[in-house]
């Protein structure tokens, strides 16, 4: 008897005919003769609805008192499907995070997990009952409610999986798979059959949305078995594993793109040492993440640099920039928001000369200038500007043979958690 995790998101609990669904499905597999323990996401724009209403009475919410509000939804999602289970005769039981065992670290609004004690989880299994839990949740040592921030659910899937040892994960979203790039783009993207860990941290660091990098990098660790289907429909997935075999004729597995960036350009720099040490070393202490960074040469003994960072830290970025000026006597700062970063993913451009290059052919015959390039040995990403971001990615999803003749599936809102 198998024992499965099945993840459940927002879209996919959205309504209550869409829980009776989601509670049908459960109880096919458990038909089928397998152990299922449910984790299960806020209904629908639950959480967005909450958020707002803080802010109506907040526009500065303390952080402590959002995780106890946003954490009401997915408490709301388990015991709903849980009462659903009972209503077709299933035995199910819904528990929280940290009834769960998901104990965490004190960072209200993006808590790591420090580790998951599943005693009654497992408890509940030996009982023969489905285990609902929330996703996006645990609690301190200290007995202090907290959430695990984007992508929550799926990491506390993964890491639920791990810890009790299940056989297979199974994340059930609006797509029936792993993508050559977002169907929503291009209708006839490639489903994929399988995908490794590396490519699909890759495409999931660089915009992919289907699933979050935090679960991915907790399958990789404890090698779970990770699967992504629909929950629209019975296709089958795409299996997430160690190594996958590399379809015939095809280097780039995925396209992702990721609309949330800006850049930064610091001009007439000191070229001294530790200048950027001084730069970088303060916008990790203020939690800005930097991800492209390019210094161009030297110039009258000083340097410009630019660097990327995410549009919504635009401004917090600018700002620890300009506290440095009396320290660091940079000539002028300039920044740029209508910006996309465009990546492509592939284990097979390791052996294939020229990907890069063909990639930055593709951007130029439409017209685009390329202002930043970042590359790994099974990536390259693209800093564009913004405007023909739909041709881009459908002439690169040609010119490295992805597309097919078959309709890519979507079955609904995307779901955010």
């Amino acid at each position: 008897m198998s024992l499965y995790v099945m993840k459940f998101g927002g879209s996919s609990v959205g309504d209550i005919e869409r829980m009776k669904r989601v509670a049908k499905r459960i109880a096919d597999k458990q038909d089928e003769g397998h152990r299922c323990v449910v984790v299960v996401s806020a209904m629908g724009d639950t959480t967005d609805e909450l958020i707002d209403q803080a802010k109506q009475l907040n526009g500065q919410p303390p952080a402590r008192e959002m995780d106890m509000l946003m954490t009401t939804g997915e408490q709301i999602s388990v015991a709903l499907l849980s009462i659903a289970l009972h209503g077709i005769g299933r035995n199910a039981v819904s528990y929280t995070g940290w009834q769960a065992g998901f104990r965490t670290d004190e960072t209200h609004g993006r808590a790591r997990i420090s580790e998951i004690v599943p005693r009654r989880v497992l408890e509940s299994l030996e009982r023969e009952q489905i285990v609902i839990v929330a996703g996006f949740q645990g609690m301190t040592l200290d007995g202090e409610i907290t959430t695990l921030g984007r992508g929550g659910s799926d990491t506390t899937a993964v890491a639920l999986a791990a810890a009790i040892k299940a056989d297979v994960c199974e994340i059930y979203t609006d797509v029936d798979g792993i993508y050559s790039t977002d169907p929503r783009i291009v209708k006839t993207a490639r489903k994929l059959k399988e995908i490794s860990y590396d490519e699909m941290l890759e495409l999931a660091n660089l915009g992919a949305a289907v699933l979050h990098p935090r679960a991915v990098e907790y399958a990789k660790r404890y090698q779970v078995k990770l699967v992504v289907r629909s929950s629209f429909n019975h296709n089958e997935g795409t299996v997430v594993k160690e190594e996958a075999s590399m379809e015939q004729g095809v280097v780039v597995s995925g396209i992702a793109y990721d609309k949330n960036v800006a850049r930064i350009s610091i001009l007439g720099v000191p070229d001294v040492p530790g200048v950027l040490a001084q730069v970088f070393g303060k916008l990790a202490e203020e939690g800005v993440d930097v991800d492209i960074i390019v210094q161009s040469g030297v110039q009258n003994q000083t340097a410009d640099f630019s660097f990327t960072v995410a549009l919504s830290d635009l401004e917090k970025a600018k700002q620890v920039i300009e506290g440095l000026h009396s320290v660091l006597p940079y000539r002028e700062v300039t920044s740029e928001d209508n910006l996309v970063k465009v990546s492509i993913v592939g284990a097979g451009m390791v052996s294939h000369p020229g990907v890069a290059a063909q990639m930055f052919e593709v951007i130029s015959n439409e017209g685009v200038s390329i202002k930043m390039v970042s590359t790994s040995e099974i990536k390259v990403s693209c800093v564009i500007e913004s405007g023909n971001l739909q041709q881009i990615i459908q002439a690169l999803h040609t010119a490295y043979n992805l597309d097919t003749t078959e309709q890519a599936f979507v079955g609904g809102p995307q779901d955010r958690r």
